[in-house]
């Protein structure tokens, strides 16, 4: 089908609550290729989770999300040069991470990214960033001045969110899909619609447009990605725990399972770019 390896990894928002054992059981049941997550600061937990992956002949990207906890820019700053440097240290194939906030000038937002380029340079480990709500593309027209600037920017395409912030299927913003697209480097898989990042179960007919959406989303990036020479496509379903996923009011009881929508998902795109 393509030249590319096609690598789906297991995300481990959500799965928490299992041992470490219990979670790469699981991973090594489905089928993925690998997990994605965010590693312990404490060295000694963080190599025990690199190398129980390892050994369960699991491929690792790192995750940083924490800075989200971080309105202050100072504080933001330290803490993403502290989750940086933890997520390189476990040299995965490469490091995703939740950049800046929507309320930062774009010199401060800039600012993140330098030291972010400076951090993959001194370990060697590739950095990309997750487009996401309240961070620095929390919008498609918040991002494009960073492309405009910064040409090598490589991105995580979470665009669910942008379905959220534009309140659409981005239906009229085609143009501006095109100019974000060979920015991407990763995928994250999930569904989104227009009132929210998370459809119920993508697999119900109420939700077929979104998930075509979606589909030819994905895609046009991984064409992008094979055709410009890639050899690994990444993806990572990422169907979310409540409230990403929906619960009913009083009992608080979820609509859907997130672990079996992302096994689903990875089943689907297995399907579509390895015939598999």
């Amino acid at each position: 089908m393509m030249n590319a390896e096609v690598l789906i990894f297991a995300p481990h928002w959500g799965s928490a609550h299992l041992s470490r054992e219990a979670f790469i059981a699981q991973v090594l049941e489905a089928g993925f290729d690998g997990i994605e997550m965010s590693l312990p600061m404490d060295v000694a937990e963080r190599e025990a989770w690199t190398s129980a992956i390892d050994a369960a002949g699991l491929k690792l990207i790192a995750q940083q999300w924490e800075t989200v906890f971080h309105s202050d820019f100072a504080t933001h700053k330290q803490a993403l040069i502290d989750l940086l440097r933890n997520a390189c240290a476990a040299k995965p194939l490469f490091v995703n991470t939740h950049t800046g906030k929507d309320f930062y000038s774009q010199a401060q937002n800039n600012e993140l990214l330098d030291l972010a380029d400076e951090i993959a340079a001194e370990t060697g480990v590739a950095i990309v960033h997750e487009i996401h709500r309240s961070r620095f593309s929390g919008h498609p027209m918040l991002l494009l001045p960073y492309l405009e600037q910064r040409p090598q920017l490589q991105l995580n395409a979470d665009l669910s969110h942008w379905c959220c912030s534009c309140e659409s299927l981005l239906e009229d913003q085609a143009h501006i899909l095109e100019k974000v697209f060979p920015h991407v480097r990763h995928i994250h898989a999930r569904v989104g619609h227009s009132q929210g990042p998370q459809v119920n179960d993508f697999r119900a007919p109420e939700h077929a447009a979104a998930l075509q959406q979606h589909l030819s989303w994905w895609d046009a990036i991984v064409a992008s990605q094979s055709t410009s020479g890639a050899k690994q496509i990444t993806l990572t379903p990422e169907f979310g725990p409540a409230p990403y996923t929906q619960s009913l009011p009083y009992t608080n009881q979820v609509v859907s399972d997130a672990w079996e929508l992302n096994v689903a998902m990875m089943q689907l795109l297995r399907k579509r770019y390895t015939g598999k």
